[in-house]
């Protein structure tokens, strides 16, 4: 594939996973856009990406926010061309959209339930909804506005990103699973509609990487592994958190017009073994 002066969009540019992914794009000669709601994260990744002399710019916005994704494609077209490459990275989770039980308790309905508890009855269903709309929403917004520049250019590649949750709905995190669970099923609706438009969409379902949201429940603040990373650590046949350098070589290969020419609508996991071991 030829990668260089080619326009590749990255959502959630200044994340633990994207930052690599957009730095390793720049580095291939690809021209970068990073797109997220924080800025001082984008700058941090473009200054790396300046690092290795690659070329990107930042783009502040709300993936939720339709007309400020569509104004963002339209400069980017006006000033480089249209986008070839879509990595839709912008997403997330909440804790308080996240249950403290893994399982119902009665004292949960009680009249003197614990303070701290929080089972299914006490979500609040706004902080449900953002979490399934930034996962959902902000997804199929991207690819409207960048996937219309690539159908109209002649072709593109699309990556979502999945997770361990689109395969089993990992406890005390309904929202996240459900939201995830979603890209799936939309990857393959979206490869299936876009394949006369020469566009692949595919996904990548990372496993436990650590990054600074979730390093606070899998980890303890001595940085031994938590109740829960023990856990993952018990199902995971490589004994290991992933490391973000450890996605490069399957996103490369998604994106590659070449490589993988005849592969769309699939999710591809990366997870050291996750979903093969049950812990039995």
């Amino acid at each position: 594939m030829i990668w260089k002066d080619r326009v590749a969009v990255v959502t959630g540019g200044g994340g633990t996973l994207c930052s690599e992914i957009a730095i390793d794009l720049a580095s291939k000669g690809m021209k970068v856009v990073l797109i997220g709601r924080t800025a001082s994260k984008l700058e941090a990744t473009a200054e790396k990406i300046a690092k290795i002399n690659g070329v990107c710019r930042i783009e502040s916005g709300d993936v939720n926010d339709e007309p400020a994704m569509q104004a963002i494609a339209d400069k980017v077209a006006a000033d480089w061309g249209p986008c070839r490459i879509l990595v839709n990275g912008a997403g997330g989770n909440n804790i308080n959209a996240l249950t403290t039980n893994t399982a119902f308790d009665p004292r949960e309905i009680a009249a003197d339930k614990p303070a701290d508890m929080r089972g299914f009855f006490d979500l609040d269903m706004d902080l449900f909804k953002s979490v399934l709309n930034t996962n959902t929403i902000g997804t199929v917004i991207p690819c409207r506005v960048f996937g219309k520049q690539m159908a109209a250019a002649g072709g593109g590649a699309i990556l979502n990103f999945a997770s361990m949750n689109t395969y089993r709905p990992l406890s005390r995190i309904p929202a996240y699973a459900m939201s995830k669970a979603a890209i799936a099923n939309f990857t393959q609706w979206l490869a299936a509609y876009f394949a006369p438009a020469k566009i692949r969409v595919n996904a990548v379902a990372p496993g436990f990487f650590v990054n600074e949201r979730s390093i606070k429940y899998l980890r303890t603040p001595d940085g031994g592994l938590s109740p829960r990373g023990q856990n993952v650590m018990h199902h995971t046949p490589m004994e290991r958190f992933g490391e973000a350098k450890e996605l490069l070589g399957c996103v490369e290969w998604l994106l590659d017009d070449d490589k993988a020419a005849f592969v769309t609508g699939i999710t591809v996991p990366v997870d050291g073994g996750f979903l093969s071991s049950t812990g039995v």
